[in-house]
């Protein structure tokens, strides 16, 4: 119980911290011209009548011709932070922190049986996990998120841990 404690404690300090951060880009590095997007963040759908771990293999081997990252995403439309990723990325305000992000897009209660097949399950999400050669989820991942204004900024510095350098 103790730990259920601490855990709920550190999310508050967290959630606090992060709700005060600004999630856009960081204006130190708008300002270089160097740090000007170069790429936009992508989202991929997973089709329906395809072998998900086939396409997540053909989608690397697009990522890498392409000289982008590949990320599997999995997230749920009632999810706060998977939202406000979401509304970010798709209003370009991940593009210059994120040029060569890739997301195959999966929903945890839509696409569940494809996620235990593909080793997405988490206990948390959003869910961000490298893909293995054979296309299933890695154990290179960070899940979860905060709730509010400070979701973007919380998952992005942890997001860009995940990737690597640019």
């Amino acid at each position: 119980m103790s730990r259920v404690i601490r855990l709920a404690a550190l999310a508050l300090v967290l959630g606090a911290r992060c709700g005060t951060t600004n999630a856009g880009p960081d204006p130190a590095a708008s300002a270089s011209p160097r740090a000007q997007p170069t790429g936009k963040v992508e989202w991929v759908k997973m089709p329906a009548d395809v072998a998900p771990a086939s396409f997540i293999v053909s989608e690397l081997a697009r990522a890498e011709k392409d000289k982008k990252k590949l990320v599997i995403y999995v997230g749920a439309t009632w999810c706060e932070p998977c939202q406000r990723f979401h509304e970010a990325a798709n209003a370009g305000q991940l593009d210059a922190q994120f040029p060569d992000l890739r997301l195959i897009e999966l929903d945890r209660d839509a696409d569940d049986a494809i996620l235990g097949g593909l080793a997405c399950g988490s206990r948390l999400i959003p869910l961000f996990a490298l893909p293995d050669p054979a296309g299933h989820c890695t154990d290179r991942r960070v899940e979860g998120g905060i709730k509010g204004e400070g979701a973007v900024a919380y998952i992005g510095p942890r997001l860009r841990t995940l990737l690597g350098p640019i």
